[in-house]
Formats: C-alpha cells, structure tokens, sequence
C-alpha cells in the first residue's frame, strides 16, 4: 500500500502538474506521437488555498521524461487571481480569451490580451488573473527542476490587485473636478448604453435639475447611437419624452437649450470628419482593422465625426464623458473604452476629471462599471492607439 504522503502527491498530479512537483505527473516516455482528446485530461476548480474568486483549471497534458513541462488552460472569472508564486523552472502565459493581468512584487501590473504572452522568469514571486469586469482564459506551460514546478506563497490583497498600492495612500477623487452638469451626462449615457429605462429615468430627472438643457439630453442619447446602436438611443430618448411630459404636467418648465448647428458650407461631412477625428485621436487614424475594411473609417469619419460632432450643442469634452460612460457600461468593448479614455485627455479631460468620472460611474450606475474605468485613469493610459 501507498504512503499517505505519496498517495496525497498522487491525487495532487492528477489534478494538474500546474500544482505539485512535476515528478509525479510525468509519464513515460512513448514510443509513438500521443493523442490528448479534447476532455480526456482532469478538470477542476482552483484550490481556495491558490485563487481568489472563481477559477476553472482544465489540464490539457503533463510532462515526461524528456519534455519537463505541462500544459493547462485556466480561466478566471472577474476579479479572479491566483495567490502569489513562484516558478523554479519558469511558466509561459499565452491569453486565449479576454484580457490578462499579471504583478510582481515591485508593484508592477502587466496587462496582455488574446494572442499575447508573457514569460515569467524562474524564481520570481507573482500572481496572474482575469480584470475586474471580464473573465479570462491563459494557456500556461509550466516547466519543472529537481521535481518542482511552483511554489505557493500567501494570498495576494485587494490593494495589491488594484496596482500594489495600500487603499489609505489612495487619495478620493474630487468629484467637483466635473461641473454638475457634466456629472449628470454620466448616469444619462450609461443607463441609456445598457437600456435600464427605469434608473434612466431617474437619471433625467438629476440631469435635468443639474442644469442640462432639453437639448443637451437629447443631443447625448443621439450621440450614442453611433456607439450603442439605434434600439437603446430610441428607447432613451422615448424615456426622455416620458419624463418631460411628467415634469410639464407638475408645472416644471425646463430650458430648451441651443439647437443644432448646421455643417460648414466649406466642406463635405468627410472633410469635417478627417479633421474632427485627427484632432480627438491626437494623429491620423490607421492600422490593421481600417486596411482591411476602408469603409468603417470612411462611415467614422464622415457620419459620426463629421455629421454627429458637427452637430454642436455638447462641446467635445462632453460627448467624451457620455462615450466613455456607455462603454464602460458595456461588456467586451475594454480596447474602445481604453481608447476613448486616452481621446478625452486630448480634448482636456485630465486624471482628476476621469477620476471623478470613474467616482460618479460607481456611485450611480455601479462598482464594476467605476472600475473599469478608473483602471485606464494613469496617464500611461493615455494613449489611443497604444
């Protein structure tokens, strides 16, 4: 009969060669190329003792005798991290899904998305896991020396996720750096991106008591339809109406506010557009995406740059605030949301007013909505087209 101690380290391998020395989960070496059908390795949720929050480890191959390293998909649903470690022989981690962060002990967080891959060096304390608002899924490769591929340190705190700084040396954000009005754009923009007419309405009603004019309200919800589709500016704007005819029948009287100006008799919608857009991003936009696809810059710049921002009534300043309040409203779209953030500081939104911003988004609409945007608030964020 096995030892218990054996029998433990046994158990362990079967669970995956990611958490107990790689001795005991390597395999002789064939004699022929092995198959691993897609399920046939074990599957498990992470050990309370190595994550915090919700992990699925799914084990894909161990090691052998002459490859001393295995390989394991492992995915993180939001705000999950492993607990501090080490790698005696070093790991790969390859982002299949989503988007990655992983720290070491100097404070540093590196983020890395779908298709990038960070090596993480032998004996090196550090922790990796998913953001706060998205789930994650990493190939790791862990290779293995003297039988050991990891060692397990402690947790890693909510400080140390949120950038390795101790929540008292954070100072609060002043949320006056945003006028009353522009504060009332955020819960506007963000309930009406994720369509809860309800908490909108009663967004309206702080908007419109916050000094927004009918016009501006209206102008933020046609505004964002270019980013979040007709369906949820429509159903904005007919809650809009509701609210209105609700506050005229109680005898309240709200300021119309400037219309629409017309485009410049000078120049075409593109033409108007080229020069809005360069001017947000900071430089003429291109890559990859608009090689491919000519046409969806084409459509930016002459309909929403052109004939949106042409528009008037709300100054860039504000349409900014409303764009970056829907996407963070919104699942999947980080890299767009990362991008505006960077386009608002060129149109003079600072850290102190994206901060506020980031403040009023988890005081009014919620946590995980303040988060994502209060991540890309540092200034080496600031880059659009990083």
């Amino acid at each position: 009969m096995p030892s218990k101690k054996r029998s433990l380290w046994s158990l362990l391998a079967l669970l995956s060669g990611t958490f107990c020395p790689a001795g005991w989960a390597a395999e002789a070496q064939p004699a022929s190329q092995t198959l691993y059908p897609a399920g046939s390795q074990p599957s498990f949720k992470g050990p309370e003792a190595y994550f915090t929050g919700e992990v699925q480890v799914d084990l894909l191959f161990p090691g052998n005798e002459t490859a001393h390293y295995s390989g394991a998909y492992v995915t993180f649903q939001p705000g999950a991290r492993t607990a501090w470690h080490l790698h005696p022989a070093g790991q790969h981690m390859i982002v299949t899904s989503g988007i990655a962060l992983t720290g070491t002990r100097d404070g540093k967080i590196i983020e890395f998305k779908a298709g990038e891959t960070v090596w993480c060096p032998p004996g090196i304390d550090h922790w990796h896991g998913a953001t706060p608002d998205a789930k994650m899924t990493h190939l790791v490769i862990t290779g293995s020396l003297d039988d050991q591929n990891v060692v397990w340190k402690e947790k890693v705190s909510d400080a140390e996720y949120d950038g390795g700084k101790p929540p008292q040396t954070k100072a609060m954000p002043d949320v006056q750096a945003l006028t009353p009005k522009q504060q009332g754009i955020i819960p506007i923009a963000a309930f009406t991106a994720n369509g809860d007419q309800a908490l909108l309405k009663t967004a309206l009603q702080a908007g419109l008591e916050a000094g927004l004019t009918i016009n501006e309200i209206k102008e933020v919800q046609i505004h964002l339809y270019a980013y979040v589709g007709f369906p949820r500016a429509l159903n904005g704007l007919a809650t809009l109406m509701s609210v209105l005819e609700e506050r005229k029948a109680k005898g309240i009287t709200d300021a119309i506010g400037k219309a629409a100006s017309t485009l410049p008799a000078d120049k075409s919608s593109l033409e108007l557009g080229k020069e809005v857009q360069t001017q947000l991003v900071g430089k003429p936009v291109s890559g990859p995406l608009f090689d491919c696809v000519p046409a969806i810059n084409q459509l930016l710049q002459s309909h929403l740059f052109g004939d949106l921002f042409g528009r008037g009534i709300l100054d860039y300043q504000s349409r900014e605030i409303a764009t970056v309040s829907a996407l963070a409203s919104l699942d999947g779209v980080e890299a767009q949301l990362k991008a505006h953030m960077g386009i608002a500081h060129n149109v003079g939104l600072g850290q102190p007013q994206l901060a506020a911003l980031a403040v009023v988004l988890s005081d009014t609409v919620g946590e995980k909505e303040g988060r994502r945007t209060e991540r890309y608030c540092q200034l080496e964020y600031y880059q659009p087209n990083r």
